[in-house]
């Protein structure tokens, strides 16, 4: 598939050094010589020599027009899977992969692709079925040149209702088909809280908020509009680091300009954050957010001693008191590296169960879906080991008592921040009642507690230096 209107930009950008791409017919040659998957029995010394070895997927193509760069290219079950991303500077000289911003959105697309053919590669009246489909399914996923959905598994299968151009001169290009029946609106907010915990004096605990909220609406109509508000409780922490989809289509400035780079004051944006938008077909993330919370939901401390060939640990977890108590599920996981399986194992929880993994190398406290009253909950044992294999875990970075605990949780109708969606505040212009459904999690991401009787791994100083 081609984008003119890429095309023109690339050449835009560009300027002088700009390299056309050639016809279809022409860039495949040149790039399945590029491949080496023909005239590979030639030396050819732009191509072969030793100083040019490849270490990524991303090549330079060489056309009558010039070295075409950047072309990202890889081949999977006997399919080659190719893009050339938009650079959006001249290319002489070269910049760094990393800024290329193009790629990562390139490879996403080619992943979401592979996701969608691969599982249908052994058969092949199937596969090329699929293949067939995909001119239909990039409209969707990108109709102007910029992916907006890599998950192309998820898009819709049926293509009576999928126009190649928008019958409504003012549907938008992202409301790839029409929605007939009965209005509904889902609205998820998944909040996900990294943390690290040292239990150090002289080493301050970090944790950080991230908040996604996605959205599926069935509207009829070629541009329903939609009005979304998030709330939040009178002491919630404000939303800051706010970005919002392209679909939005008016926002407030002061939205988006608090920074959790900068210091929190009193004139800091705290809600009703207003999002007016014309809804994509399919799910979509309305916005992403960052908060600053004044405390992590679950305090723990570790303490692992290396005492002859035992280990001694302990672990102690408190969940805030501001915290629902009630998850859908909750465990600490205990990994011990560069050690052989264990061979002993004495222990005592005051709540929940401990198991041991099948490679014996790893503890799985699980807690469950409450805490005991007391909101406290600990454990003790003793570990020693027998001889290691190569199938036993090692680590580079957690060597000797270097190690941590890995939380993992889930509370479903509760969010850090506090924020909600009140039903009763969505707005939508088209006919028909809607039913609105509500949701919202908080998840652990990265959430550590590392041992606090050895050095961790990453210190932060403390925020008096």
């Amino acid at each position: 598939r081609r984008y003119p209107t890429v095309e023109i930009r690339a050449e835009t950008f560009n300027g002088s050094t700009h390299v056309p791409v050639p016809s279809d017919s022409a860039f495949l040659k040149a790039l399945l010589f590029e491949l080496r998957l023909i005239d590979d029995h030639i030396f050819v010394e732009h191509r072969d020599t030793c100083s040019r070895i490849n270490h990524s997927s991303v090549y330079s193509v060489r056309t009558e027009g010039g070295d075409l760069w950047p072309v990202l290219a890889f081949q999977k079950s006997g399919l080659i899977y190719a893009c050339i991303p938009l650079v959006e500077e001249t290319l002489e000289p070269r910049p760094p992969l990393l800024t290329v911003s193009g790629l990562s959105q390139g490879l996403a697309l080619l992943l979401g692709i592979v996701d969608y053919i691969s599982p249908s590669r052994k058969n092949e009246a199937e596969m090329s079925a699929k293949i067939g489909q995909l001119r239909n399914l990039l409209i969707q996923a990108c109709p102007l040149g910029t992916p907006l959905n890599t998950n192309i598994r998820s898009l819709n299968s049926s293509f009576d209702d999928i126009q190649e151009t928008p019958a409504d001169e003012n549907q938008p290009a992202w409301r790839s088909n029409t929605y007939k029946g009965k209005p509904q609106v889902n609205v998820c907010i998944t909040e996900k809280v990294k943390c690290m915990q040292y239990d150090k004096r002289d080493v301050v605990d970090m944790w950080q908020v991230y908040g996604a909220v996605n959205c599926k609406c069935d509207i009829e109509g070629a541009a329903p509009n939609v009005t979304l508000s998030l709330n939040l409780p009178t002491n919630g922490p404000p939303l800051q680091d706010i970005v919002v989809h392209h679909c939005v289509t008016s926002v407030d400035p002061a939205m988006l300009m608090s920074s959790s780079a900068e210091p929190l004051d009193d004139s800091v944006y705290n809600g009703p954050y207003k999002f007016p938008f014309i809804p994509p077909s399919d799910s979509f993330n309305l916005c992403y957010y960052t908060s600053q919370v004044p405390v992590p939901p679950i305090l723990g401390c570790y303490q692992l001693i290396e005492e002859g060939s035992q280990l001694k640990i302990t672990v102690n977890l408190k969940l805030h008191e501001s915290i629902k108590n009630s998850f859908e599920y909750c465990e600490a996981r205990i990994p011990f590296f560069n050690r052989g399986p264990i061979a002993q194992l004495e222990y005592k929880v005051s709540y929940g169960q401990l198991d041991l993994s099948r490679e014996k190398s790893l503890l799985v406290w699980v807690i469950g879906q409450k805490f005991p009253k007391s909101l406290e909950v600990s454990l003790t044992g003793t570990v020693s080991f027998g001889t290691a294999g190569k199938e036993h875990p090692t680590d580079y970075v957690c060597t000797g008592n270097t190690a941590y605990v890995k939380l993992y949780f889930r509370i479903p109708d509760f969010t850090l921040t506090g924020c909600y969606v009140d039903q009763h505040s969505v707005q939508i212009f088209a006919p028909g009642k809607p039913k609105i459904t509500a949701s919202r999690e908080l998840i652990s991401s990265d959430y550590y507690i590392w041992n606090s009787k050895a050095p961790a791994p990453t210190m932060y100083k403390t925020l008096f230096d």
